[in-house]
């Protein structure tokens, strides 16, 4: 029988932050990892093109990957506030809710994917492999995989212990296993941009925003309309994160990204939208940015599983989520720190023990967090919930505004990391 200590090869599909959290996580747990990622090279920007927050619970987890901790918080902005207000015309703003105890740090994507892969032992990323295929043997005591190599039409293939899943919220992986799954478009899409005014210090622009929004800086800010709302917070090195959610038909997706790219014409019919929607501080906040793009909103009813065999599914491959409880990341963070306690804990020989704990501790956690982050999305579009009732911002009681906060989150401050929590 094979030693449950003995060390195990896994093979990740995915070099996103998901996958790279992975790859610590398991050769934290004493595994060899390859992480297969169709990307050509590390990214020098982000393909979403955007900021996100991590909760202390992840924070600490990444920091334990790191050489040097001190590192994520100095590539980090703090989050000390979250505030809610209901925009009644240009000026007139109506505090909703505040927390004043967020307690999250704000990165841009590629900073802390950045941070990931640099700490990961050299050649652990296959850059250029695309994911074709997977095989289990009939033993099941290992698993195949085909990729392609698309620029010399190379094929090769890998063999491992475990398969991780790490390919996205349109995961061909969780497809072969649930090929008639289909994700939930939300009803509404979001427009997001990143602003950079580093060479811009004291324009106008900056200027005015700070005079409208005075926290920026360690305030994650919401502004409500009806049937609307936006996002807006600051990223370290002099850049403003803004997503705004606007009711939409769901759209002709095309490949396997929600992220969309648009023409001219469509980004000026925006701007005309948001200066009539949205302040003026804000309007021309959206007119400054660069390449603003369209992210289609879509989560998932919870799976009727996370694994198959010696295959597991993580981050959005597991449990695409709506953003409005910034749970993306930090779930992936989550999924992978389980996974490698529960892979160290059982062994390469006991895979089918160490993952359905995994199962067993992850499950319960996201299910109710991608559920929960749904709910507060449609309490911050307008949208009817099951009752037919719709949030209404400029009437909404304490407690009724409260139940919008991040901190009514299932697991908001800490999530267990094994069976004894």
């Amino acid at each position: 029988m094979e030693d449950r200590k003995a060390p195990g090869r896994a093979l990740v599909v995915g070099g996103s932050i998901a996958g790279l959290s992975c790859a610590h996580a398991l050769i934290a747990a004493g595994w060899e990892v390859r992480v297969i990622e169709k990307s050509l090279s590390p990214p020098s920007s982000s393909p979403a093109g955007a900021g996100l927050s991590l909760d202390p619970q992840a924070r600490e987890i990444v920091s334990s990957w790191l050489s040097d901790p001190t590192i994520l918080h100095d590539s980090s902005l703090p989050l000390d506030i979250e505030l809610l207000q209901f925009v009644n015309g240009k000026k007139d703003r109506k505090i909703v809710a505040r927390d004043d105890n967020f307690n999250r740090r704000c990165f841009h994507w590629t900073d802390l994917h950045s941070l990931l892969y640099k700490a990961l032992p050299p050649d652990t990323v296959l850059w250029d492999h695309h994911f074709l295929s997977l095989i289990i043997p009939e033993n099941k005591a290992s698993v195949r995989i085909k990729v392609k190599i698309p620029h010399t039409d190379e094929m090769k293939e890998f063999s491992g212990d475990l398969l991780i899943a790490a390919d996205g919220s349109m995961s061909l992986i969780r497809r072969h296993f649930l090929p008639d799954h289909k994700l939930r478009y939300s009803g509404y899409s979001a427009w997001r941009g990143v602003y950079d005014f580093s060479e811009d210090i004291s324009s106008d622009t900056i200027d005015s925003i700070r005079s409208a929004y005075p926290e920026l800086g360690k305030c994650l800010y919401f502004d409500l309309v009806y049937g609307n709302h936006c996002v807006l917070f600051e990223l370290i090195n002099k850049r403003l994160n803004w997503i705004w959610y606007f009711d939409a038909q769901e759209p002709d997706i095309k490949g396997r990204s929600v992220t969309m790219k648009v023409n001219q014409e469509t980004i000026e019919k925006m701007h005309t939208e948001a200066q009539r929607m949205w302040s003026s501080e804000l309007a021309q906040l959206m007119r400054k940015t660069k390449d603003p793009f369209i992210n289609a909103i879509y989560d998932s009813d919870p799976l009727p599983q996370l694994f198959w065999d010696n295959v597991v599914l993580v981050g959005d491959a597991a449990h695409p989520t709506t953003p409005h409880c910034s749970r993306s990341t930090n779930m992936a963070v989550l999924d992978a720190e389980v996974l490698g306690l529960c892979v160290k804990k059982w062994g390469a020989g006991n895979l089918a023990m160490a993952l359905q704990e995994y199962q067993s501790i992850r499950y319960p956690v996201i299910s109710r967090q991608v559920l929960h982050s749904r709910h507060a999305g449609r309490l911050k579009q307008g949208l009817p919930l099951q009752d037919n009732t719709v949030f209404n911002p400029k009437e909404a009681g304490k407690e009724e505004a409260a139940g919008i906060l991040h901190k009514s989150l299932p697991f908001f401050y800490k999530a267990p990391v094994s069976m004894d929590q």
